[in-house]
């Protein structure tokens, strides 16, 4: 299957890029910089030209699909122009997909077997620990959770052409990368510890859990909403224990809720001072079995590669 994907040159698209490529599939990127593309991912990746939906409409068929990874990093401090970006970015990222299918289906009545389209359990805004949720639970409030709303509904018509979608909430990944690049160095100097208070719950994925479910969802062409969570959550405090142990550590100096306000403001409140405590039922039921369910296995294979 050909599957082209968008954000594939961000940290989840490029483990997804290895993932299919090396399962035999034909991999494209997206991106307004081709030569980017081919020196992230190598010649392997085919790169396609962003300028519009346009110029890869034409590639979309019954033997094709798209994945919707592409948008502007939250992790910042949250000025309105930064906040504008982050919403901007995706939900054109999303209009662009529903336009190539739109396109290819007025072209040549054909369209792509699956989209799956990116979103996260901000969707579900900040929430207490005991409060357990699926894909079934309503959307809450605050910035991120109105951003990932729009975000699922930036290509929500893709459905009315009759192409299935998955939309993937995504928790916190854990890998050579992203949020646990920025969590490991304290632990290193001896600083580690838990976020605020410590009790708010993180949802969180292995990597390879990640791009392993979304293979998934293609493979079996499953549409619907899917949490990309492991089934095991954890506290703030039960997370940095678990990294500590993972780096040989102590993890006894919690990060104060104001000097993470003081760096990044709102963003604090909303993305590192709360939590949610997301399942990934409709993924367990679809049969997906999970590589690395377990925190400390998770942890210590992703601290390998920092």
């Amino acid at each position: 299957m050909l599957v082209i994907i968008l954000g594939g040159t961000g940290f989840i698209g490029r483990a997804l890029c290895a993932e299919l490529l090396g399962a035999g599939h034909e991999v494209a990127v997206v991106s307004r910089s081709p030569a980017k593309v081919r020196s992230v991912l190598g010649e392997g990746v085919r790169a396609l030209e962003g300028g519009g939906p346009g110029s890869w409409a034409g590639l979309l068929g019954p033997e094709t699909a798209v994945v919707n990874l592409a948008g502007e990093n939250i992790a910042a401090r949250w000025t309105p122009e930064r906040m504008r970006r982050i919403l901007e970015s995706r939900v054109r990222s999303g209009e662009a997909v529903a336009a190539a299918v739109a396109e290819a289906k007025e072209r040549r009545a054909t369209a792509p077997a699956l989209v799956v389209q990116g979103s996260a359990v901000g969707f579900y805004g900040p929430q207490p620990g005991d409060l357990v949720l699926d894909e079934e639970s309503p959307s809450g409030g605050g910035f991120l959770a109105e951003v990932c709303r729009k975000w699922e509904a930036a290509s929500r018509p893709v459905e009315e052409l009759g192409v299935p979608r998955a939309v993937v909430r995504t928790g916190v990944v854990l890998g050579p990368g992203g949020a646990l690049a920025k969590m490991v160095p304290p632990f290193r100097f001896f600083l580690g510890g838990p976020v605020g208070s410590g009790r708010q719950v993180l949802s969180w994925i292995h990597l390879a859990d990640e791009v392993g479910a979304i293979r998934y969802l293609i493979e079996n062409r499953l549409g619907g909403v899917f949490n990309l969570t492991s089934p095991q959550p954890a506290t703030s405090r039960e997370f940095a224990r678990a990294l500590g142990r993972a780096l040989r550590r102590p993890a006894l100096l919690p990060v104060p809720g104001f000097a993470l306000r003081l760096l990044y403001g709102r963003m604090a409140d909303e993305a590192l001072l709360s939590g949610q405590r997301a399942l990934p039922s409709a993924l367990l039921r679809a049969g997906y079995e999970f590589r690395r369910p377990q925190l400390d296995a998770a942890l210590a294979d992703a601290v390998q590669g920092l």
